[in-house]
């Protein structure tokens, strides 16, 4: 095996699934995450069936779906909730997974987070690395806390606002999109059995997902308000302003929130490093890597697709250059793809009547040319 001790930096979706692919596969792991308490964010995510194959293949997809919602279709709907049309959505996992599930990030985190443990995986929290020193056959690494370590191999798995990227010498940042997103976690209509999508309101667009028994998740996509809103604790008066002209299902769920209901708002960024993501010995992958707008729900489905092909790679036997060439050459068309039509899609809806626009077409063919293996 080529590489056999590796750090893994960040402790979100991404690194979790590696870290977890890389032990089961017999590797040395260590994992560091710089906040002092690892959990997932508690808005909701979208898991088309690509993620699903690959939270199957390291062993905690069973105990994701006890909680999450799997479904097969999506609607698109008017402002006023009048349906547009009915899609069946890509097995993008193979036949035998649902095309796609709705679940809570917290669940979700919780499922990896023990599951890592359980394969012992050396995990510190509250640490983050400040210096890394290489030769051809190692990387030396310096810790936050003044403490080193030695491994085959380094990944930044720390997300789109990646300190591992800068330090290996990437210099790509993520850019705004030009669109922003509220998100709040609500109670589940009894109606509500897939993601729907309501197009031709005031704003971008609003939605939903089923995330569990009775949780949904609920967002609005807006132009880029003011910076000083962004964060965890946004006004849900806000929300509601702004997503005024909703109706449906959607106008329902977001009138019954209660008052002092917490509401995510952030800007949305992307980022692809266009360029081999490693240098040496070490690398990042995953929103490090690159990050796309949530329009095609496949932004955990390629940062876990990263990471359990890594994994294979680097502890399969091909030395570890080639193997890092072997990923990159199966990784960067297929995430420059999605992230492209992402941004298409993006385009569209910050400017509606946009000749030729055709969103449906291009979630249907991305998902589609998704079923063939990452």
């Amino acid at each position: 095996m080529p590489v056999h001790k590796v750090l893994v930096v960040g402790g979100g979706i991404t690194g979790s699934v590696l870290s977890l692919a890389l032990a089961q596969r017999g590797a040395d792991v260590e994992l560091v995450e710089i906040s002092p308490q690892w959990f997932g964010v508690g808005h909701g995510i979208t898991l088309q069936g690509n993620a699903l194959k690959a939270l199957r293949s390291v062993g905690v997809l069973e105990r994701v779906l006890e909680r999450a919602v799997p479904f097969d279709i999506m609607r698109l709907r008017h402002a006023d909730g009048g349906l547009i049309v009915q899609l069946d959505t890509p097995h993008t996992g193979g036949p035998d997974l649902p095309s796609t599930a709705g679940a809570l990030r917290a669940d979700l985190q919780g499922a990896l987070c023990d599951a890592v443990y359980a394969h012992g995986v050396s995990v510190r929290l509250g640490l983050t690395v400040d210096r890394l020193d290489q030769t051809s056959e190692q990387v030396d690494v310096t810790f936050s806390d003044g403490s080193t370590g030695r491994y085959d191999l380094v990944v930044g798995a720390d997300g789109i606002n990646s300190h591992t990227r800068g330090l290996i010498g990437i210099g790509t940042r993520p850019r705004p999109v030009g669109m922003s997103i509220f998100r709040v976690v609500a109670e589940r209509p009894a109606e509500m059995d897939c993601a729907e999508v309501y197009y031709g309101g005031p704003r971008f667009k609003a939605g939903y997902s089923p995330i569990s028994p009775d949780q949904c998740y609920a967002y609005l996509l807006d132009e880029n308000l003011d910076a000083s809103l962004i964060g965890p604790r946004a006004s849900l008066a806000l929300m509601r302003e702004r997503g005024a002209g909703y109706g449906g299902t959607w106008g329902k769920v977001i009138a019954a929130l209660p008052d002092d209901t917490a509401v995510d708002y952030r800007w949305i960024e992307a980022v692809l490093v266009d360029e081999p993501w490693h240098r040496g010995r070490a690398m990042v992958i995953g929103d490090a890597a690159h990050a796309c707008p949530p329009l095609i729900a496949q932004g955990a489905a390629m940062c876990m697709e990263d990471a359990v092909l890594l994994a294979e790679l680097v502890t399969g036997d091909e030395p570890v250059e080639k193997a890092l060439e072997h990923f990159m050459s199966r990784r960067l068309p297929r995430v420059r793809m999605v992230l492209e039509n992402s941004l298409r899609l993006a385009e569209w809806e910050i400017h509606p009547g946009t000749p030729g626009a055709d969103p449906a077409r291009i979630m249907s063919e991305t998902l589609q040319s998704l079923t063939a293996a990452a």
